[in-house]
């Protein structure tokens, strides 16, 4: 006779009572109780694996989601100081603005092992694509950043009446304009990004989670800005440190309460959950202490540093939550029997 190693798992069988004392025409045979076979159990793997496979990213990934926010913020913070007069803004904006997305890039670059990987990203544009459109949006932002960083270095050339001063200055205005238009869409695509996996609280989290990354961008830069700039120039940092906190604590309580209370379950457990708590603690005194203690250079510089600190811990809980809830599979079979449920019950 011919066994299985999983015959181990078999119920038991039950005999049935005979019909008759005989032994022919299969009277007196036990017949198994199909029914026993398919039991109603409760999913936990599928043979001791994830439903979905976690993201193979590293800490490359959310440090460059930081940077990129940062450097997209710090460019609206420069076109803030160029509009209102204010030259150490200005000038803080420009070089942050550069400097955020260089590192970001070089990040971006160490994740993917090999720099000819980014290069192929721009060999076509595909509108279906976060990954191509950010690639794009990335590549733009950076340009126009490079230039205005080269037209504040050009401000400071000896001979203002000669032909490189000249073309700089004429320069300036449509990179200070292109560099703030690539700003919102450089924070906000790396959620789109994220929100297009098949990573339960990540893919949840998809019409909250740009707002939350752009207010923390813009939180972020502020508060370079604030440790950077002098106090009697940070004022337009000082309200966009406030409007940022807000839009970014905002919400995160909006995605929170739209998210399947399930799934939006690893962003307040575990490490994530510490993580954003901190988060929350951080902006929210940064974004006071901004308005109350801005004009203080000590006051301001703490607020500045609270304030990036939160935006950093968003973006690695955000990330840290996704990782969490790919590997417990009850984040994606819970809210698809949910789904289908509801399905069967609608005429």
């Amino acid at each position: 006779m011919t066994t299985n190693p999983l015959d181990a798992d078999r119920p038991p069988e039950l005999p049935r009572p005979r019909r008759g004392g005989g032994r022919g025409g299969g009277r007196g045979r036990h017949r198994r109780d199909e029914s026993l076979m398919v039991p109603d159990v409760q999913f936990e793997s599928y043979y001791g694996r994830q439903v979905v496979k976690p993201a193979p990213w590293k800490a490359d990934i959310p440090a460059y989601i930081f940077l990129g926010g940062i450097a997209g913020g710090s460019s609206l913070i420069g076109a803030g100081g160029a509009v209102t007069g204010r030259p150490a803004l200005r000038r803080t904006g420009r070089y942050a603005a550069l400097a955020g997305v260089a590192l970001g890039g070089l990040a971006l670059v160490h994740d993917l092992g090999r720099p000819e990987r980014a290069l192929n990203m721009l060999r076509t544009v595909k509108l279906t694509s976060p990954m191509s459109v950010g690639s794009w949006i990335l590549t733009a932002f950076g340009g126009f950043a490079g230039v205005s960083m080269l037209c504040e270095v050009g401000r400071s050339l000896p001979d203002q009446r000669s032909w490189l001063a000249r073309a700089l200055r004429a320069a300036e205005p449509p990179a200070t304009i292109g560099s703030a238009a690539f700003a919102l869409p450089l924070a906000s695509y790396t959620a789109v990004l994220l929100s297009d996996t098949a990573t339960p609280t990540w893919r949840e989290s998809y019409r909250g989670l740009p707002f939350v990354f752009v207010g923390s961008a813009n939180a972020a830069a502020a508060g370079l800005a604030l440790i950077t700039t002098p106090a009697d120039q940070n004022r337009p940092a000082r309200r966009l440190a406030a409007i940022g906190a807000g839009v970014e604590l905002g919400a995160a309580e909006w995605m929170h309460h739209d998210m399947h209370p399930l799934v939006a379950e690893p962003l307040r457990q575990g490490r994530a959950g510490v993580m954003l708590r901190a988060s929350r603690v951080l902006t929210t005194a940064g974004a006071l202490g901004a308005t109350l203690l801005g004009r203080n250079r000590v006051g301001a510089g703490i607020s500045g540093a609270a304030l990036i600190a939160g935006s950093a811990l968003t973006r690695f809980g955000v990330f840290e939550a996704g990782l969490a809830s790919a590997r417990d599979p009850k984040y994606t079979v819970t809210p698809q029997r949910e789904r289908r449920d509801q399905r069967r019950r609608e005429p």
